[in-house]
C-alpha cells in the first residue's frame, strides 16, 4: 500500500483528490477536492456517506435535497486557505448535491461512512473556532470547522491546520489507532497539503509517520507539496514540517468505528515530555495567520 500520493495520484473522475475508503483499503473516511471552473457545476450522490463541502479557494453554491426539503447554501468562500477562515455546508448521506460556482474555485468534500442521516446544515465562518496549539516552533493554528466538540455530525471528524514556515506541527507525535474508552480513539486519517509559494517558487514540507506497532504498521518519511495526500490507517504522526519561508497548510479528516465521535489522542512516550516545555514559551508571533469573522447581529 501506498500512503504519500504526491498530486496528481489520487485523481479520478472529476476530482483533483478522490480518496474513497475503497481506494485507501480502509472503512470510513474520504476526500474529494473538485475544481470548477467560472461557471462549472457538479453534481454528486452522497450514498452511505455524510460530507461537508468547504471552499479551499472561491466561493460557491451547495444545492441538496434531504427528509427536510430542498436546499440551497451560499457559501462566500476565500481566495485561499490562507487568506481566511471559510463557510461550508454539511450534506446528508442518502442525498444529491450539486456545487456550482460563478467565479470557479477549489472545493474539497471531507466524508464518512454513516448510519445516521442528519439534516443538511450551512456552518458560518464566524462560528468556526481558531484555536493556536503549542508555542515557539512548536506554534500552529487550527480552525476547527468540523470538530468533535463544535459541528454535529454521525462519524465524521474535519479540521484545518496552518504552520508558519520552519515550525512543527503535528508535534509531539501521537496517534489514534486504539480503542481506549476515555484516553485513545480509533480514528483512519487524511491529510491534504498546501503551501504558500514566495516570489514564485513553491513552497514544501515534510511527513513524518512511524509504526505503532499495531494496524499495517504505517511508516512514512515524505516531502509532501501542493495537492498531496498521505493517508495515515495507524501508527504515531508526526511531525509534519513546513521549510522555512513557506506557511503549510494541511486538512484533515477523520473517522473510526468507535461508538463515540471523539479525538481522542496518544503522544508519542518518548516525546510527550515536549508539552511540558510550551507554557515557558511565547506562542509564534505570526499566528493568528487570521481570525474568524465576527458574529452578524
Amino acid at each position: 500500500m501506498t500512503y504519500h500520493l504526491p498530486a496528481g495520484k489520487a485523481a479520478g473522475g472529476a476530482y483533483a483528490v478522490d480518496v474513497t475508503p475503497e481506494t485507501a483499503g480502509w472503512g470510513h473516511c474520504a476526500l474529494r477536492v473538485l475544481n470548477l471552473p467560472p461557471g462549472g457545476a457538479h453534481t454528486f450522490d452522497s450514498g452511505g456517506s455524510e460530507w461537508i463541502v468547504l471552499p479551499l479557494s472561491g466561493g460557491c453554491r451547495v444545492a441538496t435535497a434531504d427528509d427536510f426539503g430542498h436546499h440551497t447554501f451560499r457559501l462566500t468562500g476565500r481566495e485561499s486557505v490562507f487568506g481566511g477562515v471559510s463557510d461550508f455546508a454539511y450534506v446528508p448521506r442518502d442525498s444529491r448535491t450539486t456545487v456550482s460556482s460563478d467565479g470557479g474555485g477549489r472545493f474539497a468534500l471531507t466524508g464518512a461512512r454513516c448510519t445516521r442521516r442528519l439534516p443538511a446544515r450551512y456552518g458560518p465562518a464566524s462560528s468556526v473556532p481558531v484555536e493556536l496549539r503549542g508555542t515557539g516552533n512548536c506554534s500552529r493554528q487550527v480552525n476547527n470547522f468540523g470538530a468533535a466538540d463544535v459541528f454535529a455530525c454521525d462519524r465524521l471528524i474535519a479540521v484545518e491546520v496552518i504552520t508558519p514556515g520552519g515550525n512543527w506541527s503535528s508535534f509531539p507525535p501521537h496517534k489514534h489507532d486504539e480503542h481506549r474508552p476515555g484516553e485513545e480513539s480509533v480514528l483512519e486519517e487524511i491529510y491534504y497539503y498546501e503551501f504558500a509559494g514566495h516570489d514564485g517558487v513553491p513552497g514544501l514540507g515534510y511527513q513524518r509517520v512511524s509504526p505503532s506497532g499495531r494496524g499495517r504498521g504505517t511508516d512514512v518519511l515524505a516531502e509532501v507539496r501542493d495537492g498531496d495526500v498521505v493517508l495515515i490507517p495507524d501508527g504515531w504522526h508526526g511531525p509534519s514540517m513546513a521549510v522555512p519561508g513557506h506557511d503549510m497548510y494541511y486538512l484533515n479528516v477523520m473517522a473510526g468505528p468507535d461508538p463515540e465521535r471523539a479525538w481522542l489522542i496518544r503522544d508519542h512516550p518518548d516525546h510527550a515530555w515536549i508539552r511540558d516545555t510550551w507554557p515557558d514559551r511565547p506562542v509564534d508571533p505570526r499566528l493568528p495567520l487570521y481570525t474568524a469573522p465576527e458574529r452578524s447581529a
